[in-house]
């Protein structure tokens, strides 16, 4: 992930200093949104902004594969929290050191391109996804199918404010829009199919079982397959086989 912010903000420094982070995204709520531009304002420090916080801290998932390590804390009402680590090697940005006491941006002989301090006021950074929690809810939808109503109620952020106010846009219900059908050619399934291991063939009814997959993810499930059959010495995989994987791959996402 990008994440992009004034450099003299609590949010860079903090990532400076701690190299760790957790993107929080709270659902549609009046009081969720009213200590979210509190917490918001310029010029506050850590301690102060986070005096009467009024949200619930909880560790996350990276604070419980690993207790001596030292993480940020998750938000207990987010439906969505991404822990991260900003990957500081990229564009030398290990080099960059908080701002001194009373400064209120960097000045420097040459800024970086694209990670770290890239600007006298600006900064960006390069963050590796570690782990991604989610709601039981919105994580079933996405697994089970998505529908309208399995939408996290999440505000729209435009990031406008004026002199007086900070404005969002409430949520609404999803609109759908059908992906366009592509449907792949059983021959050329078989082109890939045959490429991807000598010793397991494919019959034409297994393959046609996955003319749909998008040809990007096409090789992935492929290779899938293949494993499947070695570990179950099968050279031969025909439509039967194939369902049987095909049910091994859905047992295995409703376990997650």
């Amino acid at each position: 992930m990008l994440l992009c912010c004034r450099n003299s903000s609590n949010t860079a420094q903090n990532l400076i200093k701690r190299k760790t982070c957790a993107l929080n995204f709270i659902p549609d709520d009046a009081k969720y949104f009213k200590e979210a531009v509190r917490l918001s304002w310029p010029g506050d420090t850590t301690a102060e902004k986070m005096k009467d916080f009024s949200l619930t801290l909880q560790d996350g998932l990276r604070a419980a594969a690993d207790p001596d390590g030292a993480y940020p804390k998750v938000i207990a009402e987010a439906f969505q929290v991404v822990e991260c680590t900003w990957v500081d090697t990229l564009d030398g940005a290990e080099q960059d050191g908080p701002l001194p006491e009373g400064e209120d941006h960097y000045t420097m002989e040459k800024y970086h391109d694209f990670n770290g301090i890239t600007s006298p006021y600006g900064a960006h950074f390069i963050l590796k996804v570690d782990k991604i929690l989610m709601k039981e809810k919105y994580y079933r939808a996405i697994v089970n199918g998505v529908k309208g109503r399995d939408f996290s109620p999440c505000p729209i952020d435009f990031g406008y404010r004026d002199s007086k106010n900070f404005w969002y846009h409430k949520s609404a219900r999803m609109r759908s829009e059908l992906l366009p059908v592509r449907k792949t050619t059983l021959s050329s399934v078989r082109y890939a199919a045959d490429r991807i291991d000598p010793t397991v063939h494919f019959s034409d009814d297994a393959l046609s079982m996955i003319v749909n997959v998008p040809r990007i993810f096409l090789p992935t499930v492929l290779r899938g397959c293949v494993a499947w059959a070695k570990e179950n010495n099968v050279t031969e995989i025909t439509a039967a086989e194939m369902k049987i994987i095909n049910d091994k791959r859905s047992k295995e996402k409703n376990k997650k």
